[in-house]
């Protein structure tokens, strides 16, 4: 019994080595991809996640989570459904972040990629929606489903800038995703123009979850919008005749704020959509 703590010495000393050789971290069974845009010529990072099975499993197929935002947006939906994910709670998905086109900053990029309507206001780039869903359509769809095992549901996850792309992309293009998740949806882009977007009847089966901080209003943010009003308004919209099959659930997030919403409004919102019953 005396040579126990020597053991147990030892033990962490070597723990201790292993702790200090580990230099960088990866998220498991992730990968970083370049995929061209032919139309602007602009290289986009892909991040792809597959989900534990994948390999052990090669008669399944998945659905996918495709994120915008994704140096933000792909830790956080990566590590929060881990373990709903794993434990079976959830069901697994592929989940691909689509980055920032390279040689540019992050917020020239989105601004550019993610607004529908050119505002002269800005000092950044703006307008390009139609440009770059095209190329998530034409480039990155193709390729997910040439490489991987995927099946035919596609699910949208935006915030801010990223949550009215997905609106405007559900308006105008209603066959590209099946689910959305809108985060505190930046309603009030050039004087909230996407609220009066005309879009065609559609009577696919959607499922759309809008979520917002409850701090994110004017008085209690110091904003210079209310996300708030905008979030309710556009979960109006979206709720409308024109829409018989699309159920719209919105979240209030208590106590949050622009900054802090999204990971609560991402995993409640994979949860709703995912859970198995």
């Amino acid at each position: 019994m005396k040579f126990l703590p020597l053991i147990f010495i030892l033990i962490s000393f070597t723990q201790l080595v292993k702790a200090q050789n580990i230099s960088s971290f990866k998220i498991p069974r992730s990968s970083v991809i370049e995929i061209k845009d032919p139309i602007s010529d602009r290289v986009y990072p892909i991040f792809i996640k597959l989900p534990a099975s994948y390999k052990r499993n090669n008669e399944k197929s998945y659905p996918v989570i495709y994120l915008t935002d994704a140096w933000y947006s792909f830790q956080i939906v990566s590590g929060a459904t881990r373990f709903p994910m794993n434990s079976g709670k959830m069901q697994e998905a592929i989940i691909v972040g689509v980055s920032y086109s390279k040689g540019s900053k992050g917020p020239s990029s989105r601004v550019r990629d993610y607004t529908h309507k050119k505002d002269t206001s800005w000092k950044l780039q703006t307008g390009k929606a139609l440009e770059h869903a095209t190329f998530i359509e034409g480039s990155i769809f193709p390729f997910i489903k040439s490489h991987y095992r995927v099946n035919n549901s596609r699910t949208y996850v935006g915030n801010s800038l990223g949550g009215l792309f997905g609106a405007y992309i559900f308006l105008t293009k209603p066959d590209m995703f099946n689910n959305y998740i809108l985060g505190s949806p930046s309603v009030w882009y050039n004087n909230s123009d996407i609220l009066k977007l005309k879009s065609k009847p559609n009577l696919n089966i959607h499922n759309i979850f809008i979520a917002v901080g409850a701090r994110e209003t004017i008085e209690l943010d110091s904003l210079q919008h209310d996300m708030v009003n905008g979030a309710n308004k556009l979960a109006s919209k979206l709720s409308g005749e024109q829409f018989p099959n699309v159920k719209v659930k919105l979240l209030t997030v208590e106590g949050a704020n622009h900054e802090t919403a999204f990971p609560t409004t991402a995993i409640q919102g994979l949860y709703w959509l995912f859970k198995k019953q």
